[in-house]
């Protein structure tokens, strides 16, 4: 059975929703939603902002509530059928998210069991046939095949295969099958 690794944060969590409701209903700023479905939070928001926003982050609770991505449940259940299937998460730089990570995926993803969660740091360290991932950090270091899932930090990358959506992660795994 192929080992597919997946990511949780803008693979599937919606954390950059999140980040942006953040910033448009309690920061200072001119920039209207739109604006963040283009670029990322790095190029838009001033140092002392994302500063900000990072230790918004690092509270108890901020990732317990974030939304699920769109069919991102079913199709990870589906994969769950044909895959030796691990989510590597990369929060050593949120160390109060270990709790709220965990207890989301085992509320939205019951069907993988907790051996199959790694809290990581770089995602180097993942023997896996494929990392579906948001960030090409983590795709470079990664000596699978890894697959790019669309986020507004990453439009212009061309290095790696691309998915926008789970209906896409779904044709390119398991339609396959």
């Amino acid at each position: 059975m192929l080992r597919l690794t997946l990511d949780m944060d803008d693979v599937l969590a919606n954390t950059h929703e999140k980040l942006v409701d953040i910033v448009l209903a309690d920061f200072s700023t001119t920039l209207h939603r739109e604006d963040f479905q283009t670029k990322g939070l790095r190029e838009l928001l001033h140092p002392k902002q994302l500063s900000k926003l990072h230790k918004i982050m690092d509270t108890p609770g901020f990732f317990a509530d974030i939304q699920v991505k769109e069919g991102a449940i079913e199709t990870v259940h589906q994969l769950s059928k044909y895959y030796e299937l691990f989510v590597a998460t990369a929060c050593m730089e949120f160390p109060n998210s270990f709790r709220d990570k965990f207890d989301w995926l085992k509320k939205h993803f019951p069907f993988i069991p907790w051996t199959n969660v790694v809290f990581c740091g770089y995602k180097s360290i993942i023997q896996s046939d494929y990392l579906i991932d948001d960030h090409v950090r983590n795709l470079a270091a990664f000596k699978g095949k890894g697959i790019l899932f669309s986020s507004p930090h990453n439009l212009r990358e061309t290095a790696y295969k691309r998915v926008s959506s789970w209906k896409e992660v779904s044709e390119l795994f398991l339609h396959s099958v």
